[in-house]
């Protein structure tokens, strides 16, 4: 088993059954105290069971508060390069944090994986990532390919003229998780993609082009330019929705006062 999923709460193994939709193999440790039911593992105490699973996991997310995860593990921490990856995420599953092993064990990609379940909110510190802030946005006619998603976002990015390293994530609507070319993409540009629920970009509150060919498919009047304004923070389109043949793009640039 790669990930483990811990909890002290029975608000927190309330959560198993979607997070087992997205890990297909997931290693379940529930406090006693909580009623552990059936397939998940009980234990009485964090910071013993900690000890035990934090060689044994690849991934660790804990829903559980952040001092404690802290202390629990304070003790067995080596190496960026070798400890698990920890994520934490608040029993109301609003926050995914990337606690430990952030970007070489993986824990920011976690951490938005974790989000993308829940439509979360990822936090990461990581610096070399937090000094990233463009977001781009991608709408895409099922079955294309990876290769023309690159392209089409590589373009786009030169049309404003801004490197891909500028680039903090990918953003596209929840319909479109299990798109395999624009998880390709993803992967090939090595950006973490955040799916938004289709009720939330329902909700947006910008100002957007609107489409009544693309409400009749997906269900929402728009994908690219609602997403890559809210899956950021204090955000503004630096480029609006274009389109390449069957994909959508759009870029918007967070405010931030120390990149100003």
């Amino acid at each position: 088993m790669s990930t483990a999923f811990i909890t002290l709460s029975r608000e927190g193994s309330s959560l198993i059954p979607q997070l087992k939709c997205e890990f297909s193999e997931l290693d379940c440790y529930v406090h006693a105290a909580a009623g552990a039911t059936q397939g998940h593992k009980e234990f009485l105490h964090i910071t013993e069971l900690s000890w035990e699973i934090f060689p044994r996991y690849k991934s660790l997310i804990y829903a559980v508060p952040c001092g404690v995860v802290v202390r629990s593990v304070a003790d067995l921490v080596t190496s960026k390069l070798t400890d698990p990856a920890v994520v934490v995420l608040d029993v109301g599953a609003r926050w995914a944090i990337s606690l430990l092993s952030g970007h070489e064990g993986g824990a920011n990609d976690l951490a938005v994986r974790v989000a993308n379940v829940f439509d979360a909110e990822a936090i990461i510190t990581t610096t070399t990532e937090a000094v990233k802030d463009l977001i781009v946005g991608v709408g895409c006619r099922s079955g294309i390919g990876c290769s023309e998603i690159v392209d089409a976002i590589q373009q786009s990015l030169a049309q404003i003229h801004m490197p891909l390293s500028s680039v903090r994530l990918l953003a596209s609507a929840s319909v479109k998780r299990e798109e395999e070319g624009l998880l390709q993409a993803a992967a090939t540009l090595k950006i973490p993609i955040r799916f938004l629920s289709m009720e939330e970009i329902q909700r947006c509150s910008f100002t957007f082009s609107e489409s009544e060919f693309v409400r009749k498919s997906v269900g929402v009047s728009a994908v690219a330019e609602p997403v890559s304004l809210m899956a950021g923070r204090r955000t503004r389109l630096l480029l609006q929705k274009t389109t390449y043949n069957g994909i959508t793009v759009a870029i918007a640039r967070e405010s931030c006062t120390s990149l100003a």
